[in-house]
């Protein structure tokens, strides 16, 4: 498990024989073959740590199939967080580093007031996870949502994010991988089995089946 706050950034180093190739920013200290490790989001195992502190993972194809792992190029800018430890403070929200889906960036922008926005699509897989108020992982980052659209949503990024996270380097057209929230996927799920359809992925909840549920 983790919690969406980024220890570093690294650049991808290369990418081949099912391996990942990533040198951090920053050490990160004592680490251990086989931990886990927050890639962009996606829980990846570690292999072996190269004497230029380059770490290196196994990557199943699956996983570059369905996250932006496969996608970017070498030299490109990735978030790293080490696994959550019993103990440690929880300032984002749980995050189980296994990605939904991935999403486009519509734009990238600093608004009139001065906030820097993130707008992206919203997978239809996902919209029932997206709520405004809420969190979401972007790219391994835990962000709130500011706005929901019908094709769309939106996030505000503060300074540390931008100067801390990969997400700076982010542009339109760019592919992220999203993570809905852990607790709105077992609320959902239980609002299913008291519908009565547990085996459906298209569900009927909405937004005021779960006020009136007390969700909300």
């Amino acid at each position: 498990m983790f919690t969406g706050l980024v220890e570093t950034v690294g650049t991808l180093c290369g990418r081949g024989a099912e391996r990942l190739r990533i040198r951090p920013a920053k050490k990160l200290e004592a680490l251990r073959y086989g931990e886990s490790v927050a890639v962009n989001g996606c829980c990846l195992t570690l292999e072996r740590e190269l004497p230029d502190g380059t770490l290196e993972f196994y990557t199943l194809s699956e996983t570059l199939k369905r996250t932006n792992l496969g996608l970017l190029p070498v030299g490109a800018k990735l978030n790293m967080e080490r696994a959550l430890r019993l103990g440690d403070r929880l300032g984002g929200h749980i995050v189980s580093g296994h990605v939904d889906a991935t999403a486009e960036v519509i734009s990238y922008s600093k608004r009139a007031d001065g906030d820097y926005e993130l707008k992206l699509t919203l997978p239809a897989s996902l919209a029932r996870e997206v709520v405004e108020k809420g969190s979401v992982a972007i790219d391994g980052v835990s962000l709130t949502v500011v706005e929901v659209g019908e094709t769309h949503f939106t996030v505000h990024l503060i300074p540390v994010t931008r100067s801390d996270t990969a997400l700076a380097d982010r542009e339109p057209g760019s592919t992220v991988n999203l993570e809905g929230d852990v607790i709105g996927k077992y609320v959902i799920r239980q609002l299913e089995f008291r519908s009565g359809a547990p085996e459906r992925r298209e569900s009927s909840i909405s937004m005021d089946t779960l006020r009136e549920a007390g969700f909300l």
